[in-house]
């Protein structure tokens, strides 16, 4: 009986620290998000850091008590292939209350510009829109305005999307599906992606010989 018990309070204790130690990181990542927004309003800024810790907080424990088991094993009806245990976690997920993700985003909106809205969102996702928006650019030869203006709005909606899945393998997830997204776009406004693609890809690893040769 006395194992059990210290057993029982030593497992207690273990989670209240590790529990502890979550928040203190969560809330530590909010105040940084928020300090890079220069606010000099230190209520303003309180209410920031609350809104982004309880949003971080929320998906943290929405993610951890659904796990992809919580999701009957299937198929894709899009592809037909089995869904994998990322698109299982994936639609465990998607399926918390809205309110979350709108609890955020007028949070947000509430004290920030939509600039400074934008950047909190390019915090979360560790820069994704631009990175991507680069990739097309150099991919797509000389990408028209039409064809930038539609894929930055798929990638914004991506980005906003993404918010609310918790780790880095599942942000890239979602913006996987607005890039499929795009490039559909693209074929479907005479473009060919695979052709695009093959040649850039070609294009790097003759320059990557290039540089090897000039080593020798």
């Amino acid at each position: 009986m006395k194992k059990c018990f210290l057993f029982s309070l030593v497992a207690t204790l273990l989670f209240s620290f590790t529990a502890n130690a979550q928040d203190t990181a969560i809330v530590s990542k909010a105040r940084l998000w928020v300090k890079s927004l220069n606010i000099e309003d230190t209520a303003i800024a309180s209410r920031l850091v609350n809104v982004i810790a309880t949003h971080i907080a929320t998906i943290t424990e929405w993610n951890n008590t659904h796990p992809p088991s919580t999701v009957p094993a299937g198929i894709n009806p899009a592809t037909g292939q089995r869904l994998s245990e990322m698109d299982r976690q994936i639609i465990a997920n998607s399926a918390m209350p809205a309110s979350v993700h709108q609890n955020l985003m007028t949070g947000l909106r509430n004290d920030l510009s939509e600039e400074q809205v934008e950047h909190v969102l390019n915090m979360y996702t560790i820069g994704k829109v631009a990175f991507t928006m680069n990739g097309y650019h150099s991919i797509v030869p000389e990408m028209t305005a039409k064809e930038d203006s539609v894929i930055l709005v798929f990638m914004k909606e991506a980005r906003e999307q993404a918010v609310d899945f918790k780790s880095m393998k599942q942000i890239s997830a979602i913006f996987e599906i607005y890039k499929t997204k795009s490039e559909q776009y693209l074929n479907a406004n005479g473009r060919n992606w695979r052709e695009m693609y093959r040649a850039y890809t070609d294009k790097i690893k003759a320059e990557k010989a290039k540089g090897v040769k000039k080593e020798e």
